[in-house]
């Protein structure tokens, strides 16, 4: 079954034709684990034979090891065939190998340490050496990355990072677009309010929000996602499975938001489950599917660490979910009422 397209072009700066399944690439810069290079080709391989077009990708993601590892896949193919992001705001310096960033996160990376850089030159320095790692001659979407405080920690610090973002970095990303040398810009982040903040005080096409709009998570239903909306801005949804509840289920160990779920996440995730069960439905299936419902969303993007991981999220992208186990969540206060599932 072919993968469902939904193609965008707010601005008329080019089209852009988003598989509803994408691929989000950090698990190919070694996250947690590393992945010998074999696997990591086997994966993307498998992801383009299932008919995925569209890859997403950082610097940050084992820092430049995932832009990387995309050189020699990409490398022959259509560049009008896919769509490919990455994203600004960090740089990287080669340091000694003991002095690297990122140690118990990524694994058998280059030396690095990230050199945060939100500014305009930092914008266009981070997009050329973007285009070298990844060896393309253009990237189609460029996301300001990780300006929020689930990353700074401070309210300060994030503060001064928006300043020198929307002072520089932002205009880059305007002149860049203006020129078409991207089709589109936005932010990639963790957290809805940082992107309501950025979307009320520029022109954004796109936000990659992470999280925060899932079976477990709606609070952007109460004022992002209806700016989005109204302004007929683009959305792409990272960890529909709020990391790995959602996939794997209530077990020992489950993880949400990249900690231990606590007791009253897992029993939540319990009831989900029974429910999707009791439809004959996967639960990480109705995770996948649940955000597309939204009109502003283009694509979800689960990361694939392995080949299974990869056919569980090619079987999601092609299931089907009966209206009436939304509804049934609904009734039982598991959905928001007003969560769009048509």
């Amino acid at each position: 079954m072919a993968l469902a397209v939904r193609t965008f072009d707010r601005l008329g700066t080019g089209r852009l034709a988003f598989t509803e399944l994408g691929f989000g690439t950090a698990p190919l810069g070694n996250l947690y684990r590393a992945i010998p290079d074999k696997d990591a080709r086997a994966i993307q391989d498998r992801a383009w034979e299932s008919g995925i077009r569209y890859f997403d990708t950082a610097p940050l993601y084992g820092l430049g090891l995932s832009e990387t590892r995309l050189n020699p896949f990409l490398k022959g193919k259509d560049r009008d065939s896919y769509v490919l992001s990455s994203k600004v705001g960090r740089l990287l310096r080669a340091v000694a190998a003991d002095k690297r960033d990122g140690f118990g996160k990524w694994f058998d990376v280059p030396a690095r340490v990230e050199v945060y850089d939100y500014s305009y030159d930092g914008v266009m320095r981070s997009l050329e050496f973007s285009l070298e790692r990844l060896g393309v001659d253009r990237i189609d979407i460029l996301y300001a990355h990780d300006l929020d405080l689930q990353v700074t920690g401070s309210q300060a610090v994030l503060d001064e990072r928006l300043k020198q973002f929307m002072g520089g970095g932002y205009k880059a990303l305007v002149q860049l677009r203006d020129q078409k040398v991207i089709k589109a810009i936005g932010a990639g982040l963790n957290m809805w309010e940082p992107c309501q903040w950025l979307a009320e005080r520029g022109d954004f096409d796109i936000f990659l929000l992470a999280g925060r709009y899932t079976l477990l998570e709606q609070e952007a239903l109460d004022s992002f996602l209806p700016l989005c909306e109204s302004r007929g801005i683009g959305i792409v949804i990272g960890g529909p499975y709020n990391s790995g509840i959602l996939a794997t289920g209530a077990r020992e160990g489950a993880f949400y938001n990249y900690e231990p779920a606590p007791p009253e996440i897992l029993r939540r995730v319990e009831r989900i489950d029974e429910i999707c069960r009791s439809h004959g439905v996967r639960m990480v299936d109705a995770a996948f599917r649940f955000p597309l419902c939204h009109p502003s969303v283009l694509s979800v993007i689960p990361g694939g660490q392995s080949p299974e991981e990869m056919e569980s999220n090619i079987k999601a992208a092609s299931a089907e979910v009966s209206p009436a186990l939304w509804e049934d969540l609904k009734s039982n206060g598991l959905l928001r009422p007003d969560a769009p599932t048509g």
